[in-house]
């Protein structure tokens, strides 16, 4: 399993939010690791171990500063930052990745725009890598954004006829949701 770093700063040192979590989560050996890497720009995507995480590795990017304002570059960026991540993890043969949400805390790219850009570029990716990949999860940290995806999931991912069986044969029976 591969977790992201999506606000380092481009040193890939530490900061705040998920990339400061990460790197207490996993200890000083990933700072270490961080340092000898030459920094990561907006976009790419590099891989460390894990280290005190529960994961093999972590592929850190950094995404775009959009403050709210989201332009071509600001989306193209979002999607190199996604994309590249999951060739990472592709080139590594890792078969699961878990993602944050890029991007859209102090960095300032509405979540309601990151999420298409999220789901788009991972459903493109899948289609034109099949069985690269067994899982992607998007992991997230606010209800809202957890109400985005789950709202925009089905337009990118729709259940197909055995999923769709599956869920009513172990929903119980007189319940609905």
């Amino acid at each position: 399993m591969a977790n992201l770093s999506p606000w380092a700063n481009k040193t890939l040192l530490g900061g705040g939010g998920v990339d400061g979590a990460i790197h207490r989560g996993a200890g000083p050996l990933l700072r270490k690791e961080c340092s000898t890497l030459g920094g990561c720009e907006t976009g790419e995507a590099k891989i460390t171990g894990a280290y005190g995480l529960p994961a093999k590795y972590i592929i850190h990017t950094v995404g775009p500063i959009a403050h709210g304002s989201v332009g071509e570059r600001e989306k193209r960026a979002l999607r190199d930052c996604y994309y590249n991540c999951l060739r990472t993890a592709t080139e590594k043969k890792l078969r699961t990745v878990a993602f944050p949400c890029i991007s859209t805390g102090v960095y300032g790219y509405p979540p309601e725009q990151a999420v298409e850009v999220a789901l788009k570029t991972v459903r493109e990716y899948l289609e034109d890598n099949p069985a690269q990949l067994d899982r992607v999860i998007f992991c997230v940290f606010l209800k809202s954004d957890e109400d985005l995806y789950k709202s925009r999931l089905p337009a990118y991912f729709p259940k197909d006829q055995s999923e769709r069986l599956f869920e009513d044969s172990v929903r119980p029976a007189g319940n609905t949701y």
